[in-house]
């Protein structure tokens, strides 16, 4: 039968320092190994909450987004059509109408009126007027010479400046052909012009000239 060896007093100390410092450094060791575990798990979920958080948005849940109303762009014009067509008035049509649809709208022109000197193609604009058939004064020769039929200047009515064509122009006290395709130019290039008086700007257009036909215009 196998028997134990017998230890000194000293030996034995020595064993239970030993066996008390294994438990020691495995004590040490568990512990250490718990920490670990423990933190490599808080840094799981720290990260899961951030990619949780991530995929939420950068809004809070609790704002809504400002909505910008889009401008309200019109569709439909009003215009005034004047002058010799079957129905003058004011009619009301789609955004982008031309000359040509506005006259349809009036029922076209009467009977032996000319459209020549209208622009049929011209796209119109919200409160513009087109004139059927300017005013054409018929004069006559004095000092008892036989009666000629001419194209003559108005002498009553008004011509509306900001659709009048070259033609219509020429109608005007003191305005020749060029004078008229100054007064279309200018407009062409500027715009409408704001008022009557926006005449005088025309090249060519001197105080005088002005002062004769500023009656006989419109806008």
């Amino acid at each position: 039968m196998f028997e134990l060896p017998h230890f000194s007093q000293s030996q034995r100390r020595v064993i239970y320092f030993a066996l008390a410092l294994a438990i020691a450094v495995g004590a040490l060791f568990f512990s250490l190994s718990r920490g670990n575990a423990a933190s490599t798990s808080a840094s799981s979920g720290s990260a899961g909450n951030s990619v949780s958080s991530t995929s939420k948005g950068s809004f809070p849940l609790n704002t809504t987004p400002t909505l910008i109303a889009a401008p309200i762009i019109p569709t439909t014009i009003v215009v005034d059509v004047a002058g010799k067509v079957l129905h003058p008035g004011i009619y009301t049509l789609p955004q982008g109408s031309r000359a040509a649809d506005a006259i349809k709208a009036s029922g076209g022109a009467l009977k032996g009126v000319a459209l020549t000197d209208i622009n049929l193609a011209e796209i119109l604009t919200d409160g513009q007027q087109l004139i059927v058939g300017a005013p054409v004064v018929v004069t006559s020769s004095n000092k008892g010479k036989s009666s000629k039929a001419s194209t003559g200047k108005i002498t009553s009515g008004t011509i509306d400046i900001n659709t009048a064509t070259v033609a219509q122009c020429e109608q005007l006290p003191g305005v020749g052909a060029v004078m008229a395709a100054r007064i279309v130019a200018y407009r062409s290039a500027h715009g409408n012009f704001a008022s009557v008086s926006d005449l005088s700007k025309v090249s060519g257009m001197g105080k005088s000239k002005f002062t004769n036909l500023k009656n006989f215009v419109r806008i």
